[in-house]
């Protein structure tokens, strides 16, 4: 593997999975209100919390990047990238709704004090940011700098792994936007 293609892997799925979330902005507001019958968050609360939990993850990644910008490394990065793997079960497994319980902190609990197109405007500036960080660690320097992630018993991630977390997060919330929908489709159907 080499960096362009974890590279690339990383850009396709964050703007796949962003550009689908994105569409949930304009689905009609019976919708975006709807309260599926498991009494699970409502699509606005869905984006919210997934811009909140982005929020969260850019300062990690904004500091990781940093920090793995100002190493030293000499060495040749293909070397880095003997064994290295992007993805293994437990990170595909954040892409995946009700794979594990999951317990999010307080904070990214969505709070419904913001415009759904504040919430809009922000995941798509976050989106900028992970793009701009992949452009700056285009030559390898994401896999200089290792942050404890502890859901899913990841350990130790480098930046682009933190990066393609947040990819797949928010693939995970669009199948529970797709069971919402379901429910909804269900419940007008009746």
């Amino acid at each position: 593997m080499t960096i362009d293609n974890i590279i690339v892997s990383i850009r396709s799925e964050l703007i796949r999975s962003i550009s689908a979330l994105d569409e949930w902005f304009d689905k009609d507001e019976p919708l975006l209100d709807h309260r599926p019958a498991s009494g699970e968050w409502n699509v606005r609360e869905l984006l919210e919390h997934v811009m909140l939990t982005n929020r969260f993850l850019l300062i990690l990644i904004d500091k990781g990047s940093s920090k793995a910008l100002c190493q030293e490394y000499s060495g040749d990065y293909s070397e880095l990238l003997e064994n290295y793997r992007l993805e293994n079960s437990a990170m595909l497994e954040i892409g995946i709704h009700k794979s594990f319980d999951w317990h999010r902190p307080e904070h990214m609990a969505p709070t419904g004090q913001l415009l759904l197109d504040e919430v809009r405007d922000e995941i798509r500036d976050q989106l900028n940011r992970c793009l701009i960080h992949l452009e700056l660690l285009q030559n390898g320097e994401g896999l200089l700098f290792k942050t404890t992630m502890s859901v899913n018993g990841l350990g130790k991630l480098d930046v682009y792994q933190y990066i393609y977390f947040l990819a797949l997060h928010v693939r995970r919330h669009l199948q529970q936007l797709e069971g919402i929908l379901e429910d909804y489709n269900n419940t007008i159907e009746m």
